[in-house]
């Protein structure tokens, strides 16, 4: 299985690419089949005079979304709202109108903040945006990492009491892209 992974921050020591990398982690150990592929989201900006001259990056991020069973976004959240990279990047990658690599996409929608509300209102700006592009987003369960800046050692290890937690999230999100993956197999044929 191979799932292709959106990080909505460029930081280096980003605790969004720490909780990515702890996933990824955690459904390695469940399914050691699965693959995990970080996309490069830094893009120029979204501009649709640049259609007709579609930049190799995202041509190459529609691509890896498209060949993937299922796509993991990672988000921090910025003044209550989605990354501006992370927007650029799932609008890029559902252009020109009519040529979407979001249609029927299985997604999951997670965050980590070291504030208090765990990225609920970038999560829920994704999940609009994707809604609207037709992807299956994940409904339960949800993942809203608060405090995360005591959450992972200097390593970018999850603590004892997190991993769990995300274990159990790892856990849901193969299942979800798992059974819909066979469903939408089954429907094709």
């Amino acid at each position: 299985m191979k799932i292709a992974v959106l990080v909505g921050s460029l930081r280096r020591g980003s605790l969004n690419k720490m909780l990515a990398q702890n996933l990824e982690v955690a459904a390695v150990k469940l399914a050691p089949e699965t693959e995990f592929e970080y996309m490069d989201i830094n893009l120029p900006l979204f501009n649709q005079d640049l259609e007709t001259d579609f930049p190799a990056a995202a041509t190459k991020l529609k691509q890896q979304i498209r060949e993937a069973d299922g796509v993991l976004i990672v988000t921090p959240e910025y003044n209550r709202s989605v990354p501006g990279v992370l927007k650029n990047a799932i609008d890029w990658s559902s252009r020109p109108a009519g040529d979407s690599a979001w249609r029927n996409k299985l997604v999951g929608v997670v965050g980590a903040t070291p504030g208090l509300i765990g990225t609920a209102f970038a999560q829920g700006d994704v999940r609009r945006s994707l809604g609207f592009l037709n992807a299956r987003v994940m409904a339960t369960p949800e993942l809203y990492l608060s405090g995360a800046d005591r959450v992972f050692g200097a390593d970018g290890i999850a603590n004892d009491e997190e991993q769990k937690f995300l274990a159990d999230y790892a856990a849901a999100y193969l299942n979800f892209v798992t059974e819909n993956s066979q469903e939408q197999r089954e429907v094709s044929q």
